[in-house]
């Protein structure tokens, strides 16, 4: 009985339709040299929410060197920036109600973790999109792509 289920296990496994199955979350790190360890992050359309795991590898306490991610049109990144750097470190640099965000990670120090989910169906409108940090003079190096995938 037990090779049986060990089969059908391998069975399943081996189906295109298990290899079709999409990744809804990715694991992304910010260190105190002001880098991703990513500089494209796929993101597929069969997913509802995608999450991105945002781990601060440094050792440099937030108030110095935080990280957060921000998922937005790439367009909007500067407007972004300018108006997170007037909301501070409490507001974690992004402006209350700014409607060009699709979403954002609190700012963490090093050695600290956090997660933001992206609602999907948001990444359908116009692109493209990116991802970076809006800790200020932070977005100039820690940015990324986001891209869409069937």
């Amino acid at each position: 009985m037990n090779r049986l289920a060990l089969l059908a296990v391998l069975a399943l496994s081996a189906s295109p339709l298990a290899a079709r199955a999409a990744t809804c979350s990715v694991d992304l790190e910010g260190n105190d040299a002001m880098k991703y360890n990513l500089a494209n992050i796929d993101v597929s359309k069969s997913c509802k929410t995608f999450t991105i795991n945002l781990k601060h590898t440094g050792k440099l306490a937030r108030n110095v060197m935080g990280h957060n991610v921000v998922i937005a049109q790439t367009a909007d990144i500067a407007g972004i920036d300018a108006d997170g750097i007037k909301a501070g470190l409490a507001a974690d640099y992004i402006k209350a109600g700014d409607t060009r965000v699709i979403a954002h990670s609190k700012v963490v120090g090093g050695g600290e973790s956090t997660s933001v989910q992206i609602p999907v169906a948001k990444l359908a409108g116009t692109g493209p999109f990116s991802f970076f940090c809006s800790f200020p003079g932070h977005s100039a190096l820690m940015k990324g792509t986001l891209t869409l995938k069937p």
